[in-house]
């Protein structure tokens, strides 16, 4: 089976539709986007240009089954088109945060948030506390946190 996302022109995603390989076929057989547009164009009533074709396996630039990326992440309803890097991205959660092309994600201008120490680790199995890391967008910093005492 091969997806494809239905984008806006402000290149959100829409929905992501399920074609039958064989709607995706060219003359020679192969499974070719342009193709899979024409067929989604003529039965969905919507511009071939707004659909994209992405891999259901692949996320933040790693296909999960050992195969070949394709587009950086599954295009989930919310996501973002990126045409000029050829990828989709979740929505950005922070004004600060900066584009990972290579990994297809947002990531904060200070890098990711710290690793929990042993320690911490230890506490969140059991359960005394729930310790993560959270951005501040104000500070520019990673914060920890205890999940435990925001209940």
């Amino acid at each position: 089976m091969a997806h494809f996302a239905k984008i806006s022109e402000e290149n959100e995603v829409l929905t992501v539709l399920t074609v039958n390989n064989e709607d995706v076929l060219n003359n020679e057989g192969v499974e070719t986007e342009s193709v899979g547009q024409a067929y989604l164009e003529k039965h969905n009533n919507w511009p071939a240009h707004l659909w994209i074709q992405t891999s259901y396996n692949t996320h933040q630039n790693t296909h999960k089954l050992g195969g070949t990326p394709f587009r950086g992440n599954y295009a989930g309803v919310g996501k973002i088109w990126d045409s000029e890097n050829q990828i989709f991205l979740p929505p950005k959660p922070y004004p600060s945060w900066v584009k990972n092309v290579s990994e297809a994600r947002w990531q904060s201008p200070i890098g990711d948030a710290p690793e929990l120490t042993q320690e911490q680790v230890s506490q969140n199995i059991a359960n005394t506390n729930a310790w993560i890391y959270s951005w501040n967008e104000t500070n520019q910093v990673w914060d920890l946190i205890d999940r435990l005492t925001l209940v």
